[in-house]
């Protein structure tokens, strides 16, 4: 059965931070920690890019959330498998002054008694700058193990030596921001990549599958041990996809292939009531998902402390 854990011990009381930012549990016998890594804001014209404004804004509305922007959830996984410690994406980083409640992952990844020198193994979904920009943080690459091994899959790296934003509708600083920070991850830890084509084992029972949509090489990890199974969706779905999973996302290099796959996967999700985590749903972004009239539901998890 899974079994939620209690947190582990702060090193050092974080007192500015009057709300929790991780959450622990046991998958078998795979250990896994989600991590905040803070909050995105961004317009909410991003969230259904296909779709009439009054739609739009009927949906945020119902939600109880404002009109013009959104608070986006941005979420990291740590497990510990097998002697190894895996940690799935590495947030926004520390650099961008228009996102001041996001990159805080170093921090958090401390308070949780997780040591950067430590991570054996670090897998990238994709290669947006919410994923890869903690490893660009100042400092950070000197903590981590030299051998440290970076999991993504080659149409990824592929793809971002020169990325293809027609069908995207981002912010107009984002795409360059973007491209930026992709070259900057791979020309900084190109002797730690290790791509993979389709699936790729990283510990047992942790294994990376390539899904594309959202970008080429976009990718969900899929945790199994002793009949228990926990996915990591990355952005192949957000807070709207489950009662509009047919709505673009303005951040989808591929917006058809993105809803072919958000709906893959949810009917799968839905079929077996694994537990799902996502990045860009509310922390700790633990739930499952069912059916309903044609509709998907999430359903959180209860907290157990």
């Amino acid at each position: 059965m899974l079994r939620s854990l209690s947190p582990i011990p702060s090193p050092s009381p974080q007192l500015d931070e009057p709300v929790p930012s991780r959450y622990s549990l046991d998958v078998g016998d795979i250990h896994v920690t989600v991590i905040s890594d803070g909050v995105l804001m961004l317009p909410t014209e991003t969230m259904s890019t296909n779709v009439d404004k009054a739609a739009r804004a009927q949906w945020f509305d119902d939600m109880c959330l404002p009109p013009d922007a959104f608070g986006w959830p941005l979420n990291v996984l740590v497990a510990e498998a097998g002697g190894k410690t895996v940690l799935v994406d590495a947030g926004l980083g520390a650099e961008y002054p228009d996102f001041p409640k996001a990159g805080k992952l170093p921090g958090r990844l401390a308070s949780a008694g997780i040591d950067l020198s430590t991570v054996t193994d670090i897998v990238i979904t994709h290669m947006h700058m919410d994923h890869v920009g903690g490893l660009l943080v100042d400092g950070v690459r000197a903590q981590l193990n030299p051998n440290v091994v970076i999991h993504v899959a080659a149409a990824e790296v592929d793809f971002w030596t020169a990325p293809d934003f027609t069908l995207t509708t981002m912010p107009a600083p984002v795409p360059g921001v973007l491209r930026s920070a992709a070259a900057r991850f791979v020309d900084e830890y190109k002797s730690n990549l290790r791509v993979f084509d389709t699936t790729c084992e990283v510990a047992p029972g942790v294994v990376v599958r390539r899904t594309g949509g959202h970008t080429p090489g976009h990718s969900i990890v899929e945790l199994e041990s002793k009949q228990n199974r926990l996915t990591f969706a990355g952005d192949a779905v957000f807070p709207v996809g489950f009662d509009h999973p047919d709505w673009h996302n303005g951040f989808e290099h591929d917006p058809e292939d993105a809803m072919r796959v958000r709906i893959e996967l949810l009917r799968e999700m839905a079929a077996s009531r694994d537990l799902l985590v996502a990045t860009h749903l509310p922390f700790p972004s633990l739930g499952r998902v069912s059916i309903e009239s044609e509709k998907f539901r999430w359903i959180p998890i209860i907290w157990d402390y």
